[in-house]
């Protein structure tokens, strides 16, 4: 039995001299109670010798872990000063003392940093105790003022966990239902199946008074009982009386005592030293199991994470080279998965990333990079009527010139380069994005991963050189020729019957079909208009309606988006918002919503924004055009000349070469965003794949030393230091527990008790003990009440009952019945008359 205690000391010393933080509740025993009321003597009488701090007022300052192991012969040791054996005890209580003052200081300060002491000696048993400081209410010296509070977090700390013993002592002359110590218990044991109660100064008490109905656990009672003790007295300390000749005057005055005599045998230290080991065996027994699986699943996490550690060699050359072909292959197949995507549980569930995003960037982003390109209507115009009316020169034109169609369409053309060569910026760095990403599990490796990184972004520029000359070279194929044949061209027959049938109806065809649904927050109306809160958007090519939620039950206004353009909105420096707005506004100033000459609109992130703008673009609104403002002569001679311009054969033909440009255009930027992607797939993306996984280790070999290239970072090394011993502290002690055989025999849990006086003793006086000036009641008597029936049995116990000792004023019960004085007859089952 012994042995578990002893396994349990060895688990204690392995986890805090490793300095491994192992979060495992180790069964022991807390010593509470509240100053001077004796804790400190019981464990000397425990360990036979003093060596624990004397004095008035708070004395134990810090926690102390006091494990004693039986052994051959007698010394102490401490855990901070290691291989360092103290025989003498005085030296181990000045220890204490120093090491107390240490951290606490030298004037009555308190800590819960705990002291671990470790006594063997022949004379006891094994048992593993906490000597915690003492309750007090009035701070001194450099004490906090919430002194009280402090103290009993402490002990909390200690007494909360299922796995402690809590020994609660009070003094024999103090109230019982007043005790600090079982009032502690009771708020965290309340089912009382840790407790178990110690009673000291029994020699102290007023003459005439006893704890008998204490000790027979008859008054305020606990599941667990309670141990009555007597320890020395301060002139007995003061005069250095030996504690065996104070454990022999405890027996005689238990055997000599006549309330006590009959139970001497279940009193006195010796006893409690020996139910606190049985208790503590039993309460180790029953917590192994449950201790065992906790460093099972402990074991587990980390053999999981040390499975790549147990064989490291850090000189091995074979070892360096197998873990660098590991994490290359694991490189390959991470950017193949983020790329091309993939349904595993390490899928970024926050923002869009890897092809996700450069899906994003082909699709949308391209698309809003080239409208914001367009020139302004206004803009455009002017353009053709000066390219018509340059190309007639002085004579006047009778037909409309290709030369000026051609002219207009080559410069809308050439500005498509930007947005195209913008595209490519923007999917090189989402893939420089994705190669940090991937190359993160290198970071045990740090020149390693930083020589992959450098190879890798160093192919994808120069692809990206290649790519932009070859998207390049496609815009230089569509300024080389114009395709006026292509079937999506409408040709100038049918540009003049566009612009005739547009004067005449001065409206557009579209489709009504929905483009994209959505949160945003309407941020230019106050809040008690409604704003400021999210609606959902519901966007067609025709209008944008807003409703109350997803259900799209309650609409809340429909905007119709003819003549409607975008632009983007600053935010102010006094603004406290941290989203991302833009605004839907008419080019002529005409409301737009209300009495609002614009409707802001915001999003959490500028992505959402670009998703929304794109979305728009679809629906034929298109982003506000930012004029460069020219000489002011030029503009004012420009505009008056335009102004002067009202020939309408010229306004014919700059709404035919319009109408054809348009038509042109619309087959150029198709074919561009067509084109475009798919030649930043052949010639980026899937090059970089076909690199990484063919080429990036040859590039590894001949860039340096390998050995060089695989060398751990410190953190990484001292990481695998701390695992390895986590997991070998782990290991030993499960190898430990292994080792115990439980088919041990323990002591059942006594039955539940009515403990209910603890949190209400002081509002019932029927509950509390009596007065210690005051006489004891003698026991109640079976007569009257009981109707002439015999009393029933008394409890089975084992052993023969004691005989009753004479106490004064008392004597003997009367005798039911009219029974005849004299020796007591063999009890009877009772039976009805």
């Amino acid at each position: 039995m012994d042995n578990l205690i002893t396994i349990v000391n060895k688990l204690q010393d392995a986890f805090t001299s490793l300095g491994v933080h192992m979060q495992l509740d180790l069964p022991q025993i807390a010593v509470v109670g509240g100053q001077s009321a004796g804790k400190s003597s019981v464990l000397e009488n425990f360990v036979g010798k003093d060596f624990l701090p004397r004095g008035s007022g708070i004395v134990t300052r810090r926690p102390l872990i006091l494990q004693l192991i039986n052994g051959v012969t007698e010394y102490g040791e401490f855990l901070h000063c290691k291989g360092k054996k103290f025989s003498s005890f005085d030296e181990i209580r000045k220890e204490i003392e120093d090491e107390t003052d240490r951290v606490t200081g030298s004037n009555k300060g308190i800590s819960n940093i705990p002291i671990n002491l470790r006594v063997y000696s022949p004379h006891v048993l094994n048992l593993t105790l906490i000597d915690l400081p003492g309750l007090t209410k009035v701070a001194i010296g450099d004490q906090p003022v919430d002194i009280e509070h402090q103290i009993k977090q402490m002990i909390f700390q200690f007494i909360r966990k299922e796995t402690c013993l809590i020994l609660a002592v009070t003094p024999a002359n103090t109230d019982l239902a007043n005790s600090d110590a079982l009032k502690l218990a009771k708020e965290v044991d309340p089912q009382g199946v840790r407790t178990i109660g110690v009673i000291t100064k029994l020699d102290l008490m007023d003459e005439g008074t006893d704890a008998r109905d204490i000790l027979e656990n008859k008054l305020l009672p606990l599941r667990r009982g309670y141990i009555g003790v007597v320890n020395r007295s301060q002139k007995d300390i003061e005069g250095r009386k030996d504690i065996h000749m104070a454990l022999a005057a405890e027996r005689k005055f238990f055997l000599s005592h006549p309330s006590y005599r009959h139970m001497a045998d279940r009193l006195g230290t010796p006893y409690l030293q020996r139910v606190l080991n049985q208790q503590l065996t039993n309460h180790i027994r029953d917590t192994l199991p449950g201790l065992r699986d906790k460093l099972q699943k402990q074991m587990l996490t980390l053999e999981k994470e040390v499975e790549e550690f147990k064989h490291f060699q850090p000189g091995d050359a074979s070892i360096k080279t197998k873990a660098m072909l590991q994490m290359i292959q694991q490189l390959q197949s991470d950017f193949e998965r983020t790329i091309e995507g993939s349904g595993s549980a390490l899928v970024n569930t926050n923002e869009l990333s890897g092809g996700a995003k450069i899906n994003r960037i082909f699709h949308e982003r391209l698309r809003f990079e080239i409208v914001k390109m367009a020139c302004d209507e206004k803009e455009l115009r002017r353009e053709i009527s000066f390219a018509i009316r340059n190309i007639h020169g002085i004579r006047v034109g009778l037909f409309t010139p290709d030369m000026a169609f051609e002219a207009i369409v080559k410069r809308q053309i050439a500005c498509l380069k930007e947005p195209v060569i913008k595209c490519v910026d923007l999917v090189v760095q989402e893939l420089s994005v994705v190669v940090r990403m991937c190359t993160a599990k290198m970071s045990r490796y740090p020149r390693l991963r930083e020589e992959t990184e450098r190879i890798i972004t160093t192919h994808v520029r120069q692809r990206e050189h290649s790519c932009k000359e070859q998207i390049l070279l496609l815009i230089d194929f569509e300024l080389a020729y114009m395709n006026t044949n292509h079937e999506d061209f409408i040709g100038f027959a049918n540009a003049q019957n566009k612009s005739e049938n547009a004067n005449k109806t001065g409206t557009r065809q579209l489709g009504n079909q929905v483009i994209r649904k959505g949160h945003m927050v309407i941020q230019n109306l106050g809040i008690m208009k409604g704003g400021s809160r999210p609606y959902w958007f519901v966007l067609t090519s025709e209008s944008i309606s807003w409703y109350k939620d997803e259900d799209e039950k309650e609409k809340k206004f429909m905007l119709p988006l003819d003549g409607l353009k975008l632009r983007d909105i600053e935010q102010g420096f006094m603004s406290m918002s941290r989203r991302v707005t833009f605004a839907l506004f008419s080019p002529d100033g005409r409301n737009v919503y209300k009495d609002y000459k614009q409707l802001e609109l915001s999003c959490e992130t500028v992505e959402d924004v670009e998703s929304w703008k794109a979305s728009f673009l679809r629906a034929g609104v298109y982003p506000e055009k930012q004029e460069t403002q020219e000489n002011g002569d030029e503009e004012g001679q420009e505009s008056q000349s335009e102004e002067s311009s009202s020939d309408p054969q010229l306004e014919r033909q700059v709404e035919t070469i319009r109408n054809l440009v348009d038509s042109y255009m619309k087959i150029v930027t198709k074919t561009t965003r067509d084109m475009v992607p798919k030649a930043i797939m052949m010639l980026i993306i899937n090059n970089a794949k076909d690199f990484i996984n063919g080429e990036l280790l040859a590039h590894l070999y001949a860039s340096g030393d390998q050995s060089q290239m695989m060398e751990e970072s410190a953190e990484s090394a001292t990481r695998r230091e701390e695992m390895l011993r986590m997991y070998r502290a782990c290991k030993d002690a499960l190898q430990i527990i292994g080792d115990v055989s439980m088919a041990t025999v323990s002591s059942p849990l006594p039955p539940p008790v009515k403990n209910d006086w603890l949190p209400s003793g002081l509002d019932n006086p029927r509950l509390s003990p009596p007065s210690p000036g005051g006489p004891r009641k003698p026991a109640p008597t079976a007569q009257g009440s009981m109707g002439g029936r015999n009393p029933p049995l008394p409890p089975a116990t084992g052993r023969p009952a004691p005989a009753i000792p004479n106490r004064p004023g008392g004597g003997a019960p009367p005798l039911p019945g009219g029974r005849p004085a004299g020796t007591l007859p063999p009890p009877m089952l009772p039976s009805r008359r």
